[in-house]
């Protein structure tokens, strides 16, 4: 080989050139050069040769830490071998992070959520069963109007005590004289003043019975009023003998004295519809 004819001729001058004793260029440099003719290849010989040699002594002196490093590795499978290789790269630590403790999941022991009593919710208390009033409709006929009148009657007798039957002759008369609508007198311009739901012309007669101011009823004013004009019909029908017993015509006419004693009983069967209707809504 010409390399190793170059190797050997910069090392011993003195050997013929063409010298070849069979033996391999690669046992010849290993085993024929001793440790000091290295050094001197290193200082004397050429450049290229010089080059060559000096990378296989790095290369043995390489390999030689390598297995040096091996022997004093410590055990690639501990634990500490473990956590210092998953020791992350200085240069990553640029990089995002999430701590451990905000991505770790709080133990049943110190989660408040979990080991908190939970508070009972406020029990909502049932709504109470209400019941509804019943509301007063027409009947007999009426309308609106006349059926509040009417309740104003049943009302009024009932607060003064009086039995059904005096309710059904006060409606029944209330009925035939203003047909139980509030009227005012055209006779009197005072009654006027007040609140009222027609006007007629029968005398100084005003209200839902026409009672008259002038025969000693009351004050036109107050005659007005629906609740004083049945307290004040109510207390004179009390005062009546044996009008429980009566026909409803002649305990009316007793009260009323009027012309036409007989045509308050055509209002009998209609009155008493009303006042039921009247009491059914007061229950």
């Amino acid at each position: 080989m010409p390399d190793d004819r170059t190797l050997d001729h910069q090392l011993t001058p003195a050997d013929p050139i063409d010298r070849s004793d069979g033996t391999p260029s690669y046992e010849r440099t290993v085993n024929l050069r001793p440790a000091g003719a290295y050094a001197a290849l290193l200082t004397r010989g050429p450049a290229r040769a010089r080059i060559a040699l000096a990378a296989g002594v790095l290369c043995c002196l390489g390999l030689t830490a390598v297995a040096q490093g091996a022997r004093d590795e410590p055990d690639a499978a501990t634990p500490a071998a473990l956590a210092e290789r998953a020791e992350p790269d200085p240069a990553s630590r640029g990089s995002q992070r999430v701590p451990v403790a905000a991505t770790a999941s709080p133990t049943p022991a110190t989660d408040p959520d979990l080991t908190a009593t939970p508070t009972p919710a406020a029990s909502t208390p049932a709504p109470r069963a209400t019941t509804r009033k019943p509301v007063l409709v027409p009947v007999a006929g009426l309308d609106r109007a006349q059926m509040k009148n009417a309740e104003a009657i049943v009302r009024t007798g009932r607060e003064m005590g009086m039995p059904r039957r005096a309710l059904v002759i006060a409606v029944a008369t209330a009925m035939q004289e203003s047909n139980l609508y509030n009227i005012a007198s055209g006779v009197l311009p005072e009654s006027r003043n007040y609140p009222h739901q027609g006007v007629g012309w029968d005398h100084d007669s005003v209200g839902l019975f026409q009672q008259r101011s002038s025969s000693g009823w009351g004050p036109v004013g107050r005659l007005m009023d629906p609740e004083f004009a049945t307290r004040q019909f109510l207390a004179a029908l009390a005062a009546v003998p044996g009008w429980q017993q009566m026909r409803l015509t002649d305990a009316a006419q007793a009260v009323q004295i009027s012309a036409y004693p007989e045509h308050y009983a055509k209002h009998e069967s209609p009155a008493t519809e009303v006042v039921s209707a009247c009491l059914k809504v007061a229950q």
